[in-house]
């Protein structure tokens, strides 16, 4: 684990937590008047399965890496220049009063952190050149950053609303599509 290991792992930390940011924000506009321990367990559901889904993903992954190692650098190319591409339209896209979140109950934190966060499943796979303690690093690196900015955001959300939130997503897309970028011109250098 080098330098560009962790500068690589913060940097798909910013680009899974931009979903989680942006409902954070919309939660902290729904409920102005949030506990600090509420939000610490949004951070920290959005944190856990941000870093839960990739574990998956490398896990899956690597039980079948002999059979997909050449395509390697091509499906990380695609799925985060996909994940990417979608997170840019999605933050283009006006948000409808309708997505607006109208109880933050722990169902409902649950089910936002899952559904966040299964865009990450797919970005466990393009760990391939990882070994096991590498890739649980990775995790907790995103579940840290996750966590931070998750909770940064709701503190926005309170004071100033989700006017930044279409910004998060289209940053996290663009971040997303840079890391695939890399991996796949890395491989064949």
């Amino acid at each position: 684990m080098n330098l560009e290991f962790f500068l690589q792992s913060i940097l798909f930390g910013c680009g899974l937590a931009a979903d989680a940011s942006a409902v954070s924000m919309a939660n902290g506009l729904e409920d102005n008047k949030m506990k600090v321990g509420k939000m610490v367990f949004i951070a920290f559901m959005f944190g856990f399965f941000q870093a839960g889904m990739p574990l998956i993903g490398y896990f899956v992954g690597h039980a079948f890496i002999s059979y997909i190692e050449a395509f390697i650098p091509w499906i990380a190319l695609f799925l985060l220049g996909f994940l990417g591409i979608k997170m840019i339209i999605d933050g283009i896209k006006k948000k409808e009063d309708s997505d607006k979140i109208k109880e933050l109950t722990i169902k409902t934190i649950f089910i936002q952190a899952i559904a966040t966060s299964i865009d990450a499943l797919s970005v466990g796979l393009t760990f391939s050149d990882y070994d096991v303690l590498e890739a649980v690093v990775c995790c907790v690196i995103i579940a840290i950053v996750t966590f931070i900015l998750s909770f940064i955001c709701i503190i926005i959300g309170k004071k100033f609303g989700t006017k930044f939130e279409n910004k998060a997503v289209i940053a996290g897309g663009i971040i997303l599509i840079a890391i695939g970028l890399e991996i796949f011109i890395s491989s064949f250098l």
